[in-house]
């Protein structure tokens, strides 16, 4: 007879392991989100900075003409960027994958600061693809959260790394004209600063990892469940074995030091291929990642239009003001509230919570869709908008960090974050088109209806029998 999961915890229990946790892993977690939670502070700090200013320097080099495209350079550099930096994680941990990528973000601040230097249009492409690398580390930083986490406080804790980026995205854009005062200095050109900034940023950022996060937490986990995996298997014929002392005991778990995995498969992982077949047979998996990718998509394609809809209503003296304040409180929208987001996720179950994202989205669309030239309102539909997407990131990632085995969560991950930049280029680049061909209501009506998938997957039955061994 099979054992239903709990009723208090839908979606919520680990499919693969025991949620059994180590005494042991306690304090190892709590640090681990304390380096996480500086890290992305810094790291927000970094990609906001010089994002804030790219598409003005983007114009000034290349023409008004391409500045946007400078800016989807980024998004998409962050999307390539979590295919290698998922293969160092599966094979060497969180900790030299998460420094790669920061590394990687650093040297495209470089070459963007080059590119303005020497009014290089294809160096000034390459420096923001590869600046992408910062954003891909702040992204993969919140499946760190979750590999030591207890089931019932995964989506909090994943919830809190989110929310940190918001220190980092709300102080950046304060701190742009004074880096570009710093260096202006120091013979660099004009809004070429913050891109310097944001290079120390990102290897401040990596330092702080390679240095401090000991020991890795993915690792940690693996060895773990290796040990319960063999804590479970059927005793051997023969004399029984000597009881080890206490000592030994605890040592033989601790999760400090050297993390011998005795399985080289589980060390190696797997990748992306097979990752994605894993994802296709399992439901939970595939609603996991429906719902970041496409609630990323809903939110990329309404939020960049928003400011040329406002343009339609305001002088151009006057737009920026109105512009600068209703992206922040759509930002504050997408972040401020992500640890209750996560708390309900925890509380209510995963599925829940993205049913309610999806609905909020909807609302969202109709509300900013209708508003016209009615700017509060308008407010209130993007503060909508960072409000779905926040439950449909916090609780998509947690169900499906949660839904896959040990050896293929690295490579599922990389796989969701892959798609989500992919998501939210493809829509950064078709709204335009749409804005320009239909306006701003049918974009956010076609937005709403590319919610209609994901709605019908999360509306469907899933298992709700525990799987087997084998499983």
């Amino acid at each position: 007879m099979v054992t239903p999961y709990p009723r208090s915890l839908p979606l919520a229990t680990d499919l693969t392991t025991t949620p059994t946790a180590h005494p042991d892993v306690a304090p190892i977690q709590r640090r681990t989100l304390r380096l996480l939670f500086t890290t992305q502070i810094v790291g927000g700090i970094g990609v906001t900075i010089g994002i804030s200013v790219g598409a003005l320097l983007a114009a000034e080099i290349a023409g008004t003409a391409v500045a946007g495209l400078a800016q989807s350079a980024a998004v998409v550099g962050a999307a390539l960027l979590a295919v290698p930096v998922t293969r160092i994680i599966t094979g060497y941990g969180r900790r030299p994958g998460l420094a790669v990528a920061y590394v990687v973000g650093a040297l495209g601040g470089a070459l963007v600061v080059l590119a303005a230097a020497t009014r290089s249009v294809p160096l000034l492409f390459l420096g923001m693809l590869l600046f992408g690398g910062g954003s891909a580390a702040n992204l993969q930083a919140r499946y760190a959260a979750v590999d030591l986490a207890e089931p019932d406080r995964r989506a909090r804790q994943l919830s809190l790394i989110v929310w940190a980026t918001t220190i980092g995205a709300v102080a950046a854009p304060n701190f742009a004209a004074l880096a570009d005062r710093t260096t202006s200095g120091w013979g660099l050109p004009t809004l070429s600063g913050p891109f310097a900034f944001s290079a120390v940023a990102f290897v401040l950022a990596a330092g702080v990892l390679l240095l401090w996060l000991r020991p890795d937490p993915l690792l940690t986990a693996r060895r773990l469940a290796a040990a319960r995996a063999g804590a479970s298997e059927p005793p051997p014929s023969g004399p029984p074995p000597v009881p080890a002392e206490p000592a030994q005991a605890a040592s033989a778990l601790a999760p400090a030091g050297p993390i011998p995995v005795p399985a080289p498969s589980a060390r190696r992982g797997v990748g992306m291929r097979a990752a994605w077949s894993v994802v296709r047979a399992r439901p939970a998996a595939r609603l996991g990642v429906s719902a970041v990718a496409v609630g990323h998509l809903v939110m990329v394609a309404v939020m960049a239009m928003t400011p040329v809809h406002l343009r339609e209503y305001y002088a151009v003296d006057e737009v920026l003001p109105v512009v600068g304040l209703v992206l922040s409180l759509h930002i504050a929208g997408m972040y401020a509230l992500a640890p209750v987001v996560g708390w309900l996720a925890d509380r209510f179950g995963r599925r829940p919570v993205i049913l309610g994202g999806i609905a909020t989205l909807l609302a969202a669309c109709a509300v900013a869709g209708t508003a016209g030239h009615h700017t509060p309102r308008l407010t209130v539909g993007l503060i909508l908008l960072g409000l779905g997407w926040s439950a449909t990131m916090v609780a998509g990632s947690t169900l499906l960090s949660e839904s896959v085995p040990d050896e293929v969560r690295p490579s599922a991950q990389g796989l969701s974050d892959l798609l989500m930049g992919l998501a939210g280029a493809s829509a950064g680049a078709l709204s335009g088109f749409v804005m320009q061909l239909a306006g701003y209501p049918v974009l956010t009506l076609l937005a709403a209806v590319a919610v209609a998938p994901l709605l019908a997957l999360a509306l469907r039955p899933v298992p709700t029998s525990a799987p087997d061994r084998k499983d």
